[in-house]
């Protein structure tokens, strides 16, 4: 690989580019990047250019001659590169309030990444994916994919197994989060503990043992309730039950909340939108503070209040998967990769998220073996949903949406669910293009979402 490396981020106006930023300069001694470039759309263009300018200070405060490049034309900056990452959000924050808002109406759990809103997050992002890699095919066909944009699993699985993009990898920041907390929890540091993961994105179990292979699991799940236990800021923590991780002796991922307590979170997902909004609105707020932030001309360095977003260490994680691959590094990280028999319960191609060792062929999945029944039984469950959900995000298949919907754990079957699945498919026009058909049939039959906030996001364009 060439020395003088050159970056690419798809959706570069994002409020975590500071911190991508901050993990390139920090390995560039590993990983000399040449130049940058930031890549939005039209809507975009204002937060792209503070972001932007920021990023640029933040270099120009380092000891190393990178060069920033900001544009609107994805196409002129593919050209030749090295690595992309994605980090875009299809309909922006406005399509995540409609996301959690519709299915909380109607008492089903509204989030970003899981249920109803992260089946949708999928339909509007997957054929965007698939825009993007048919880009790179033409103007950058050596280029690494590094994927951080939500759902990842799902739109990992799309790149690599319908868009055939196989140098693609999928992050989340979830196994990052806990490896951080962990050690502290234990007393240890992270280079002598050996870490376990399998499962899918936002559905995985972890093991951690000491050096001398000494089962470390059950004295971490004495702690996985607490405040710093592990869990990613953007989930309320309902406390699991001990008795149950320890029969099961595995530490389950913090969205794993939503399928062990789902009416605990529930209730507390209803709480929240009836006294304040949806995280998605509050996330709102708290995206317009940082970038308040970022306008000022004196900052040169990746602000505290960033640490407040759930997706936090998302883009760090992304710098080390970028270093490990450009060192040929051979580290363990988690990602979600081409499963290759690492979970024998899952198919081959299916693309899983576990611990793998990362170098430059990019990510060797290690295997994990076989799970218990239970595990086996939820992980066949999550990937059928998976697999019907992208599969209704390329052709527009209604009936496989649906399908998906009444697969969907989070996702009550009863006589709402065709209902809430009918009002965001409207509530998403713009942004489902493969469902035009069916939405315009919704329509005609006066299919509508009556929450004021989502009427007044469809009335202003969104």
């Amino acid at each position: 690989m060439k020395d003088a490396v050159k970056i690419v981020t798809i959706g570069g106006g994002s409020s975590y580019t500071p911190e991508l930023m901050e993990g390139f300069i920090k390995r560039y001694p590993e990983l000399p990047i040449k130049e940058i470039w930031l890549v939005d759309i039209e809507d975009g263009k204002e937060k792209l250019e503070i972001v932007g300018a920021l990023a640029q200070r933040m270099w120009d405060a380092s000891p190393y001659d990178v060069k920033v490049h900001l544009t609107l034309d994805r196409r002129e900056a593919l050209k030749d590169a090295d690595f992309v990452t994605t980090q875009f959000r299809v309909g922006l924050l406005d399509a995540r309030i409609k996301d959690e808002r519709i299915p909380l109406l109607y008492g089903m759990l509204g989030q970003e990444t899981n249920g109803a809103g992260g089946m949708f997050k999928a339909f509007r992002t997957i054929p965007v994916i698939g825009q993007i890699i048919a880009d790179m095919k033409e103007l950058c066909p050596d280029a690494w994919l590094i994927n951080f944009t939500n759902p990842s699993g799902m739109v990992t699985e799309a790149a690599i197994k319908h868009f055939g993009w196989k140098k693609c990898i999928g992050l989340c920041n979830v196994p990052t989060i806990s490896m951080m907390a962990e050690p502290n929890i234990l007393g240890k540091d992270i280079a002598d503990l050996n870490y376990r993961y399998a499962g899918l994105n936002h559905f995985h179990w972890h093991k951690v043992y000491d050096k001398d292979g000494t089962d470390l699991t059950p004295q971490l799940i004495e702690h996985i309730n607490e405040k710093n236990g592990g869990t990613p800021a953007n989930i309320y923590q309902a406390p699991f039950s001990l008795e149950l991780l320890h029969s099961m002796n595995l530490l389950p991922c913090g969205y794993h909340r939503y399928y062990y307590m789902k009416q605990a979170m529930l209730d507390h997902a209803l709480e929240d939108f009836h006294q304040g909004g949806t995280r998605a609105e509050q996330m709102k707020q708290t995206e317009k503070e940082l970038f308040k932030i970022y306008k000022n001309t004196a900052l040169h360095e990746k602000p505290a209040q960033l640490s407040k977003r759930g997706g936090a260490y998302y883009s760090d994680a992304a710098c080390e998967c970028i270093r490990a691959i450009y060192g040929n590094r051979k580290i363990h990280m988690v990602v979600s990769t081409e499963n290759c028999g690492a979970i024998p319960c899952l198919a081959d191609d299916s693309i899983v998220e576990v611990s793998s060792i990362i170098s430059a062929t990019g990510a060797q999945p290690l295997a994990w073996g076989k799970l218990p029944a239970a595990e086996k039984g939820w992980l066949q469950m999550m990937k059928a949903m998976e697999e019907c959900t992208i599969q209704a995000a390329l052709t527009g298949d209604y009936g496989l949406a649906f399908e998906a919907f009444i697969l969907n754990p989070l996702v009550e079957n009863n006589e709402n669910t065709q209902r809430v699945l009918d009002e965001m498919l409207v509530a998403h026009a713009k942004y489902l293009p493969q469902f035009q058909d069916k939405i315009a049939e919704l329509k005609a039959r006066g299919v509508r979402c009556e929450d004021a906030v989502v009427e007044d996001l469809m009335q202003n364009g969104h």
